[in-house]
């Protein structure tokens, strides 16, 4: 399906970095399923992802550092740049649902899906769902 469209959270960009990782399967699993498909994430996952390899040492470090700069040249992936408004958009949203644990990159993230259209996510973070999109690594399959 080559016009789908999906936006990828912190979680699946460590899951495919960290064989370790609990949900590495699952997301090379997706990965392949969806490889026609469009990807976009933003700045402020990739600086989540960042922060969590920063404490594994300096294999985890440079592997992680090396791989976000060879995103910038991947041809189906988009990198939302953070901006100022972005930022107060997220904050806003952020204050509206204080009932939540959600993260302002998560507040960002759907800020993001929701001015692009998109309703699936690569991410296994229940807040997607709470937030009305469909969290495809906590399913076996990507829905149709």
């Amino acid at each position: 399906m080559t016009n789908r469209t999906v936006f990828a959270d912190a979680g699946y960009w460590i899951a495919l970095l960290n064989r370790r990782d609990d949900l590495a399967d699952r997301a090379r699993h997706v990965s392949q399923l969806l490889s026609n498909a469009k990807i976009v994430t933003s700045e402020m996952v990739l600086v989540e992802v960042l922060n969590d390899f920063s404490k594994r040492g300096e294999l985890f470090r440079a592997t992680a550092s090396t791989w976000v700069d060879s995103l910038h040249q991947h041809p189906m992936l988009t990198i939302v740049p953070q901006t100022s408004n972005q930022f107060r958009d997220g904050l806003e949203l952020y204050k509206q649902r204080l009932d939540k644990a959600w993260s302002l990159t998560d507040c960002v993230s759907f800020q993001i899906m929701r001015d692009r259209s998109i309703t699936e996510a690569l991410a296994y973070d229940k807040h997607f769902e709470q937030a009305g999109f469909v969290a495809l690594l906590r399913y076996d399959s990507p829905r149709n």
